[in-house]
């Protein structure tokens, strides 16, 4: 019999390390504990808004190089669209006023001596700055760099809140230079953002089910596993529950869970334990402003980040804690005004649903990130996956899938 890889977890980080194996002669069960795959990827019809909509708004950049693969190697590149040049439209609410940050191609970043292509209000001698995030060590952002200033306020924040999910002062410093290191120290080749217009399931996680099920992947749902038993330094079963799946010796397991449920699977394991919530509002919107760019980051509103898809606006807040005990109807009212206000929509509020993801992601402080575990567990044959995990990047799309990828390639180790 071939040798099986059993897969526990079939969000990004689970479904990348199927795809990733399906040219080895293996195999493939990915389990999933919820009626659909995707974890936080996931689309679904809502009836608030008759539309499907994405549980969460997730923005790609053309640097994201595990991420590409993926899609390249499930066929769906094609639905993830942008525009050709490394833009980001700003709006602000305290000022009215509108602005764009173009990057030029090359990695020598000429666009900073250009007015007219930086973040208004500074000079090029701010963005040194940047250069001490590069190599950081793991301290508080507050702690490596001065906190404020125009390009503080008007680059930083936005994009440290959202690639982190943490307040920028307490944020990790190593993780945000690693995340500056590759996009914006690349230049605009690797920054050109990218969006799943039709949907994150349309993009990244239906195409990948049929893949690895014309693959000879098998895809089992609703099926949460209950236990590891642990042999002599192997994995030798897994328990569901009503039904208990021996593994024989070549087996291999890779466990894809979120950080909160790993440590009661595996004994001893670290992992991130403070989380930080993600506020996502989506408005039904019929006819969008023709002119209107697919997405405009906020400053100085309730949200944060403005995304146009046919048919809806989707806002996104990241660090939202404070957010998840308010009214929604209070809420999708703030929110909407802050839409109209970027967008130049008037009128009553449309349809609206609000999902809030209260352990979106966990906190990227340095506490917590050193609290990610490796691939490699105190198990030959079990491997751990997932965004919270020791990928070297906040807890991102490219992380996750980078993390599947890093697990099949030590499971294919393991096989010699």
């Amino acid at each position: 019999m071939p040798r099986a890889v059993h897969i526990i977890g079939g969000g990004l980080a689970g479904l990348a390390a199927a795809v990733r194996l399906v040219d080895t002669p293996t195999r493939i069960t990915v389990y999933e504990a919820t009626a659909v795959p995707g974890g936080r990827c996931r689309s679904y019809h809502d009836h608030a808004t008759d539309l499907v909509i994405d549980n969460g708004n997730h923005l790609l950049l053309t640097g994201n190089h595990a991420a590409f693969a993926y899609a390249r190697a499930i066929g769906s590149e094609d639905c993830l669209v942008g525009p050709d040049e490394a833009e980001f439209n700003f709006f602000d609410l305290a000022t009215s006023k509108g602005w764009t940050l173009r990057l030029n191609r090359g990695p020598i970043p000429w666009w900073i001596f250009d007015s007219t292509r930086r973040v208004p209000g500074t000079r090029p001698l701010d963005y040194l700055r940047l250069a001490r995030l590069l190599n950081a060590p793991d301290k508080p952002i507050g702690e490596v760099i001065d906190c404020k200033g125009p390009l503080y306020e008007q680059l930083l924040v936005p994009l440290i809140t959202s690639a982190l999910n943490t307040e920028p002062r307490e944020s990790s410093a190593a993780l945000a230079g690693a995340i500056i290191r590759e996009t914006l120290a690349r230049g605009g080749q690797a920054c050109r953002p990218r969006i799943a217009r039709e949907g994150l399931g349309t993009a990244l996680v239906e195409p990948a089910c049929t893949y690895l099920q014309k693959s000879g992947a098998t895809i089992h749902l609703r099926q949460e596993l209950r236990a590891l038993r642990f042999g002599d330094q192997t994995v030798a079963e897994l328990d569901f529950g009503d039904e208990k799946i021996a593994l024989a010796p070549q087996d291999s397991v890779i466990l894809a869970v979120p950080p909160f449920a790993a440590p009661g699977l595996v004994p001893g394991i670290s992992a991130p334990s403070a989380f930080r919530a993600i506020l996502n509002v989506h408005f039904r919107v019929d006819e969008l402003p023709p002119a209107l760019p697919p997405l405009v980051g906020v400053l100085n509103g309730t949200t944060e980040w403005v995304f146009a898809f046919p048919g809806r606006i989707s806002t996104t807040t990241s660090n939202a804690d404070r957010f998840m005990r308010e009214p929604k109807e209070g809420l999708a009212d703030t929110i909407w005004r802050d839409v109209c206000a970027v967008t130049g929509l008037t009128g009553e509020r449309p349809r609206w649903q609000i999902v809030r993801e209260r352990r979106a992601t966990f906190a990227a402080t340095p506490e917590q990130n050193a609290k990610r575990p490796g691939t490699a567990t105190a198990w030959r044959n079990l491997f751990l996956a997932g965004d919270w995990t020791a990928t070297g990047l906040p807890s991102t799309i490219e992380g996750a899938i980078r993390s599947g990828f890093r697990a099949a390639d030590h499971v294919k180790a393991l096989a010699g």
